[in-house]
């Protein structure tokens, strides 16, 4: 029957990551809370901000509507919540972050938080292109064609829906350097394969371009051309990370006695049949390491001549072996007792002699 102590051992450690992981989104969702409570009371002021790239380009004397019953005061109230999200986001991630850096290796860490801070300054970059560049132009584009006789009005909930999406659709966007250097860090491509692929990357920046932006050219133009910019600096940026991805792994195969230390604690039981590091020191087996001088002397490389020499001596031992154990045999049977019949004659004498009861 199984010892409830040891499985409750067992358990403690999800536990205690569950407990931890809870933590984190309570403190990511209080953030956004405490940022929503602030701004709530300014949402038509944040709102009357946030529809000023329509306004300007409304016609003369129009303005937009509203013709939900509640729409006059949900839609600033989900502006808010949405803002809010935004505004919390470096919170949102610095608490993700906290929650797997101790799983991580050193070089993973110098790695993965310079490309979490840079996810959030790329991120509010796309949305405020969008805003400052981008919406502009697709208002102007939308009201110059507007037919005639038409008058051009539109729903606050409308546009809060539209411009929410072109915010999202370019702040992932400008992501892409960042989803190119971890493709190329995880070993998945190379620069030199994604350059080779140019070609598909720009077609594909269209068409993702036309699925995440209304259906108008200038939007999806607008969306495409900084995709294609943005993979480019990220094949140029991953090339840096190709080179210390390279000798991060080289840090790990040698291990010191600091990573040790960090992986599995201050005072190590001794082992003698782990690996020793150059002073001598001696490791747990277990410990899935592996020191310089064992790499050194495991994996030297060989000359042509001796590698040749080499298997000669293969071939000399095994022909050895092969006529040490062909001698064994043969002294084995010269050396067995020779089987006696009952009168004291072998097999071969008694075979000779006749059968006297016969005669």
């Amino acid at each position: 029957m199984a010892n409830p102590d040891s499985n409750l051992e067992q358990e403690l450690p999800f536990l205690a990551h569950l407990v931890e992981l809870r933590d984190r989104l309570m403190k990511a969702v209080l953030a956004m809370l405490i940022v929503f409570l602030a701004l709530f009371s300014f949402a038509n002021e944040i709102y009357a901000i946030f529809s000023g790239p329509l306004l300007a380009n409304l016609p003369e004397g129009g303005s937009m509507i509203a013709t939900g019953v509640a729409s006059p005061f949900l839609t600033p109230f989900k502006l808010t919540m949405v803002l809010s999200f935004y505004i919390a986001i470096p919170v949102i991630l610095y608490q993700l972050w906290a929650f797997i850096a101790p799983g991580l290796y050193q070089h993973e860490r110098k790695l993965v938080f310079p490309l979490i801070f840079s996810s959030i300054i790329l991120f509010y970059g796309g949305v405020a292109f969008a805003y400052y560049v981008v919406m502009p132009l697709v208002y102007q584009f939308m009201a110059n064609f507007a037919p005639a006789g038409v008058a051009w009005t539109p729903d606050i909930s409308e546009y809060l829906s539209f411009a929410l999406t072109m915010f999202f659709a370019f702040g992932v966007a400008f992501e892409v350097p960042i989803a190119t250097i971890i493709l190329v860090w995880t070993g998945m491509t190379t620069p030199k394969k994604l350059a080779s692929k140019r070609p598909f990357i720009i077609v594909g920046a269209f068409v993702i371009g036309m699925m995440l932006t209304p259906p108008d050219v200038i939007s999806q133009t607008l969306l495409a051309l900084p995709m294609w910019i943005l993979f480019e600096l990220g094949v140029i940026f991953s090339r840096f990370f190709v080179r210390n991805k390279e000798e991060d792994e080289s840090h790990d195969i040698i291990a010191t006695e600091d990573e040790y230390r960090e992986r599995y604690g201050d005072d190590p039981e001794p082992d003698d049949e782990g690996p020793q590091d150059g002073s001598g020191k001696t490791y747990p087996e277990n410990a899935g390491l592996v020191f310089a001088d064992d790499v050194e002397n495991e994996f030297e490389q060989m000359t042509e001549e001796q590698m040749e020499a080499e298997l000669d001596r293969i071939e000399a031992e095994e022909a050895a072996e092969f006529e040490r154990q062909r001698k064994e045999a043969e002294e084995d049977e010269d050396s067995s007792p020779t089987q006696e019949n009952a009168d004291g004659s072998t097999p071969d004498e008694s075979d000779g002699k006749p059968d006297k009861d016969k005669n």
